[in-house]
């Protein structure tokens, strides 16, 4: 799956656009490496958001096309995240 679709489907961002957007702005990288959007994304991949002086690390346990809201949290295992990286993510 791709690394926009992937961070919507998710809902680590909450908007494909958004994910664009950071991907292409160099904001993402996917196991170190700044990935575009277009990078595929496999189960034990780690993710690694830059909003602003923070970082947000994930680690990729599913990947799957649709899930529900609820289900959201199953894709991902939260390797570290500070108060304002979740606060920009749950906004």
């Amino acid at each position: 799956m791709r690394l926009d679709k992937y961070l919507k489907v998710s809902r680590i961002i909450k908007r494909r656009t958004v994910a664009n957007e950071a991907c292409d702005g160099g904001r993402v990288s996917l196991n170190d490496r700044v990935a575009k959007p277009s990078a595929e994304v496999k189960p034990g991949d780690v993710i690694a958001i830059r909003f602003g002086e923070h970082v947000g690390r994930y680690r990729v346990l599913q990947v799957k096309e649709t899930v529900r809201k609820e289900e959201s949290g199953d894709l991902f295992e939260l390797i570290s995240e500070d108060a304002a990286v979740n606060a920009e993510r749950n906004a």
